[in-house]
């Protein structure tokens, strides 16, 4: 399932694209067709991204809201649109104007919500570490009255928004925290630890398009930013996620895996040792 910073481009890049705009909007697919209806031809004001979730904020207090699950994609493409542009796969709605089209194809959620709906699903996230609006304590509190793993917390997306498989095992060993301390039991310095990492990692992300969490490419990712150019990855790496049975870099211990909250997590049997 794409992670926050995925969702997170993909509303900068439709905001980038439609905001402004007056976009015709259709469902090639045939299974949107009504809610297509209700915002095809109106102003779209906005386009965000809370955690997993997109909205699409439309003139007339309507909004799409969509949810890409495992298989979801939303694609954004420059080039004149006709009415001829061909459509490629199950496109469940598609928006066009005459320099943009996007389509979405295979979302688990893609419906128009009034903004009491929109706010509910927004008062049931966690705070998003890309947000300058996050709030940090919000996901404190509810992970200091839980009794469950911190791995598992890390992905409930009503304690953190965003935060997938790989970033809570990369996070979680950057760290040297146990995932299976219980939340009630984290101490307040291991949080700021881990919220300040993903507000440093997640943004790089959004950056490259890719998961940066190895130090050593963040390192080189932040310094491309910083001269203003734009960072390239050759490709992804890691220090945990996927490496079951190798050797730690950092103790040469083994790293394990283990099923927690339905996904693979990995981590080090000797740096995260539970403390």
């Amino acid at each position: 399932m794409p992670e926050g910073h995925t969702l997170f481009a993909l509303a900068r890049d439709l905001h980038a694209a439609f905001a402004g705009t007056h976009p015709v909007v259709t469902s090639p697919q045939g299974r949107f067709v009504e809610g297509a209806a209700q915002v095809s031809g109106h102003e779209l004001l906005a386009a965000s991204s809370r955690g997993k979730h997109l909205f699409l904020e439309f003139a007339g207090d309507r909004w799409v809201h969509v949810h890409l699950g495992l298989i979801g994609t939303f694609t954004v493409d420059e080039g004149a649109w006709t009415a001829e542009a061909p459509v490629v796969g199950a496109v469940r709605m598609r928006l066009a104007t005459d320099a943009h089209v996007a389509d979405l194809r295979g979302p688990t959620l893609c419906a128009v919500e009034t903004p009491d709906e929109v706010a509910a699903v927004l008062e049931r996230l966690g705070p998003d570490p890309l947000r300058a609006d996050a709030d940090p304590e919000r996901a404190w509190r509810r992970l200091q009255r839980s009794s469950r793993p911190v791995a598992e917390l890390l992905m409930d997306q009503a304690v953190l928004a965003g935060v997938g498989n790989v970033y809570r095992s990369e996070v979680l060993w950057r760290h040297r925290l146990s995932p299976f301390t219980e939340g009630r039991a984290m101490k307040p310095a291991s949080w700021r630890l881990v919220w300040e990492d993903l507000v440093r990692l997640m943004p790089l992300g959004v950056a490259t398009g890719r998961i940066v969490t190895v130090e050593e490419q963040v390192l080189e990712v932040e310094a491309a930013l910083g001269r203003g150019e734009r960072p390239r990855l050759e490709e992804r790496t890691s220090s945990v996620y996927k490496r079951a049975g190798e050797e730690c870099e950092r103790c040469g211990s083994r790293i394990r895996t283990q099923v927690v909250a339905g996904r693979n997590l990995f981590w080090c049997g000797r740096c995260q040792r539970r403390r």
